[in-house]
């Protein structure tokens, strides 16, 4: 998984227990979803088998309702704990089977997004790692490898994606309850079976309006790109390379991708970059772009990192968190040797060496090592990745690779720990993998002197270190802009020439600008806040740059610059909306309303401004709006209304921001007042919502 926060995985000592007396097989879940009671409901079997006495069996359920539970043909006692489904009667040594009913509205870990009543609402879930159990009965030990066959009722008008091979039959059913439907529309039943077993935690369901195109792999392997249809021309930025890293990946593991098919969905407001749930892939809407998006931010890591976790978390499944970076290192290490393998060793190097500089700041407060399930997140994924870029340099690669295929064959399908990887390792390359494992995998800290004499293999690395201890003058930095200097070379002399007067800096800016590289012309962009007249139509071509991002930027330092021309260049501007988050429109808004010139139209402006916050809206879109909407006037009342709405959003990193700002202007008298005000007014819920925060 792609994320920002630490994934943990947590085995609780009962299970633990469990699994060593308890087999569960398969599993068969007919569901269905409702969007309009936020609700899933569904009959579950589970084929099991006891290898040893035990007197109570447990599935994980968090806040559920079951009834009609039967064991072996015969209705049975239970427990429902409120996190457990407890079983004490009706099963026998060897093989069972148990059904039952449940139903749910859970909290977390199933999402219902959007507006069904207007084809834009969605259902996703997360459940890493531990999480699935608030939407399916099934087994918070990661341990506990099950084969899983969903069939998911759902609205015709809807495609719905889950785990394992589609074996629709096109059963359409008349119903009156599901997804918000009306009486009589149809429903359809959709089959998704898995052949090999899987950790709970990755099982998905993702339900939403959307179009698919679809390539096979030079193995033979089917995939499947959707994207909301309302996206559809982006379909070729967005999943660009796909295939080509598919291939790849494949290839340089050196065995066969185990799943049969795999498909990929973006979601809207997802929690995190992406999820490698078994088979199928859900991402960020944020990484859906366009052709000039694609240069700005775009889905090519996080699509290799996802589906290395096919091989590394869902093929073989560490055994607990202090194991993380079995799953998160090789993930992000092949992610970054399949970006070496469409961009070059220099890109390859210039990715370690940030890694590298991040995990060496980064060690003045963590002190925690890789090996350590309260570790955190840089040190699983990137730590992780660098450990494995050292041993594959020392082994050499052809070992490496013998070592990871052997690993993968033996484990595959089963539970693993880091003795298991380096044992395998050791008997294949003679490695001193003890020493590996001290420094790399418990020992905190980062060791940089070491990273060094590795990235220093790379010419570009070589010259990058040199550039940073040297003092070159103006004209030598000139002839580097004029080379063929990978692009972070070039980046960091404007960045470091930034203070010079700009009548000696002319020339490094101009030369800049020559290049033609996109990336290089963002730093002249970020580097240069403040425009001199002889520079002005030099710096207005970066508005034709193929980079929402550097247009944005341009954009606001030539309107600050030049007020007197800051209505020109609205309207040349006047039709972009930028990435996903809106955030070049967003900032378009603002210097329109801000311009003396449009003042007759500023209240569209604040109008459009207002609608962007709503919850019409992904949460990264609202968080835009609602900062500028705060700058402008913290204390419109709608603006007030929006900024609480943003509390109750699913999504943390947002709420937080809602949170913080709200706590940071109720010191304001006048503002506390005026929510005081408005919870005096208000329906009750939005009263609960301003007396939440009134009464801290």
């Amino acid at each position: 998984m792609f994320r920002i926060l630490l994934a943990l995985f947590f085995i609780n000592v009962s299970f633990a227990q469990q699994t060593d007396k308890v087999d569960f097989i398969k599993c068969d879940a007919y569901l269905s979803p409702n969007a309009s009671e936020k609700s899933i409901s569904g009959s579950v079997t589970y084929e099991f088998k006891v290898k040893k006495a035990i007197d109570t069996i447990k599935i994980d359920a968090k806040n559920m309702e079951f009834s009609e539970v039967i064991i072996n043909g015969k209705s049975v006692k239970f427990k429902n704990s409120g996190k457990t489904l407890d079983l004490f009667e009706g099963f026998k040594k060897g093989k069972n089977k148990l059904t039952f009913r449940y139903s749910a509205k859970p909290k977390q870990t199933l999402y219902f997004t959007g507006d069904f009543s207007n084809g834009t609402g969605q259902i996703w879930t997360q459940g890493q790692g531990r999480y699935t159990s608030h939407w399916l009965p099934s087994f918070d030990d990661v341990n506990e490898k099950v084969i899983f066959n969903l069939y998911i009722n759902c609205n015709n008008n809807y495609k719905v994606l889950s785990n394992g091979k589609s074996l629709n039959k096109d059963i359409v059913l008349k119903a009156n309850e599901n997804i918000n439907c009306t009486i009589n529309c149809d429903i359809k039943t959709w089959n998704f079976q898995m052949q090999k077993p899987m950790s709970s935690y990755l099982v998905m369901l993702a339900i939403g309006n959307f179009e698919k195109q679809t390539a096979t792999t030079k193995s033979g392997t089917p995939l499947e790109f959707y994207l909301d249809k309302n996206d559809v021309s982006k379909f070729e930025p967005t999943y660009r390379y796909s295939k080509e890293m598919f291939d790849y990946l494949e290839q340089e593991i050196g065995v066969k991708y185990p799943w049969g098919i795999y498909r990929q969905v973006p979601v809207r407001d997802f929690l995190y970059a992406g999820m490698e749930n078994t088979t199928s892939t859900i991402f960020a809407q944020d990484f859906v772009v366009d052709s000039i998006g694609f240069n700005d931010r775009n889905y090519v890591n996080v699509n290799a990192h996802e589906l290395a976790h096919q091989w590394f978390g869902d093929l073989i499944t560490a055994q607990s968190g202090k194991h993380h970076w079995l799953q998160e290192g090789f993930a992000t290490y092949y992610a970054l040797l399949a970006e070496r393998h469409l961009f070059g060793d220099d890109y390859f190097y210039e990715e370690l060496n940030d890694y590298a500089e991040q995990l060496k700041r980064a060690s003045k407060t963590d002190t925690i090592p890789v090996m350590n399930e309260k570790a955190s997140s840089l040190s699983f994924y990137k730590k992780g990745a660098w450990a494995l870029h050292v041993m594959r340099e020392d082994i050499g690669t052809k070992n490496f690779q013998k070592a990871v295929k052997k690993y993968l064959k033996k484990y595959q399908y089963k539970n693993v720990n880091t003795d298991d990887f380096l044992k395998i390792v050791k008997d294949v390359s003679g490695y001193d993998v003890e020493n590996f494992k001290r420094v790399w995998l418990e020992k905190p800290g980062f060791e940089m002197e070491i990273a060094q004499k590795y990235l220093s293999k790379n010419k570009f690395i070589q010259d990058y270190f040199a550039l940073r201890k040297s003092k070159k003058s103006l004209s030598e930095l000139t002839e580097i802009l004029k080379s063929n200097a990978y692009y972070p070379i070039k980046q960091y002399i404007l960045y470091q020439t930034r203070n010079i007067p700009f009548e000696e800096r002319k020339v490094i800016l101009e030369t800049a600008l020559a290049t033609n590289d996109i990336l290089v012309r963002r730093a002249v962009v970020e580097s240069t806040p403040v425009i001199p007249e002889a520079f002005k139509s030099q710096y207005e071509t970066l508005l034709n740059d193929n980079s929402y991002q550097t247009k944005e930027i341009a954009l606001v330092n030539l309107c600050t610059n030049f007020p007197e021309d800051r209505e020109k260049y609205l309207f040349q501007t006047r039709y972009l909306k930028g990435n996903n988050d809106k955030s070049f429109r967003i900032t378009w808004l603002k210097l329109a309303y801000e311009t003396p010139e449009l003042e007759t139209l500023r209240i569209d402006f604040y109008l459009e401004l207002l609608h962007y916050a709503s919850a019409q809206y992904e949460n990264s879109i609202r968080q835009n709006a609602l900062e500028i909407l705060l700058s402008i006037d913290f204390m419109n009342k709608k603006v007030i209304t929006q900024l609480f709405l943003a509390t109750n959003h699913h999504k943390w990193q947002f709420t937080l921001f809602a949170r913080t700002k709200i706590r940071e202007l109720l010191k304001n008298t006048e503002y506390r007042k005026t929510v005081e005000t408005l919870s005096e007014t208000s329906d009750e819920s939005m009263k609960a919502l301003y007396l939440k925060f009134l009464n801290e």
